[in-house]
């Protein structure tokens, strides 16, 4: 079997609504390793039925659950996007294209909502805080938390982060700022949610609020 052109890892905890939605449109060559992180509603028995592999990660937590997909993944390049489909796997091929061709080091999706009340209030204020403490810990002058995001699986490994929960995304930029990366922001589509399917982060303010608790314990 020739190796996959990019192994895109989706961190999911009850997500079997979302599922069908998000793989619908794998791109060809493409490999979906999907991350059951202690669901209940047969999330994991979903994503086999349409072709994703599968992995286990008890751990509950984003950064442990894109660890485990990352230790899995087998090809050169490797993507990361939410498993409840408010954006599009198509939209990683580009990405994909700026790290190929030596543009970047890795590029990132900043969300544009299709609509107005797609994005809460809190969600976007949440993301402007975090995202503008990035842009003053790092060399990336970006706008999102890089909900969607392709590198190379080695250099990201190399990285060594640690954090297994929500601060992950900040570890990350820190550390590959220190490490002379490039990073190219690209911007994706931002839907709704799957019906039947809860943000485990934008869906309430207590959600938003441990994001930025977990990010502010990486900034200690």
């Amino acid at each position: 079997m020739s190796p996959a052109v990019c192994d895109v890892v989706v961190p999911c905890r009850d997500e079997a609504a979302a599922l069908p939605i998000v793989l619908r449109d794998v791109p060809e060559g493409w490999r979906v390793v999907v991350v059951d992180n202690g669901s209940t509603d047969g999330t994991a028995d979903v994503a086999r039925a349409l072709g994703a592999t599968v992995v286990e990660e008890p751990l509950a937590g984003y950064g442990a659950a894109v660890h485990t997909g990352m230790l899995a993944a087998t090809a050169e390049h490797v993507a990361v996007i939410d498993g409840d489909a408010t954006m599009q796997l198509a939209d990683l091929v580009p990405m994909l294209e700026v790290v190929r061709s030596g543009d970047a080091t890795m590029a990132i999706g900043r969300r544009r909502p299709i609509r107005s009340g797609v994005w809460p209030w809190h969600a976007r204020l949440g993301t402007w805080v975090l995202a503008t403490w990035i842009r003053r810990r790092s060399s990336f002058g970006i706008h999102d938390l890089a909900p969607m995001r392709v590198c190379r699986r080695d250099d990201l490994l190399a990285l060594g982060v640690q954090d297994r929960r929500f601060g992950y995304p900040l570890e990350l930029m820190l550390r590959a700022s220190r490490a002379g990366w490039t990073v190219r922001e690209l911007d994706v589509a931002y839907g709704p949610r799957a019906v039947g399917t809860r943000s485990k982060v934008s869906g309430s303010l207590r959600g938003t609020a441990r994001v930025v608790r977990d990010f502010a314990g990486v900034l200690r």
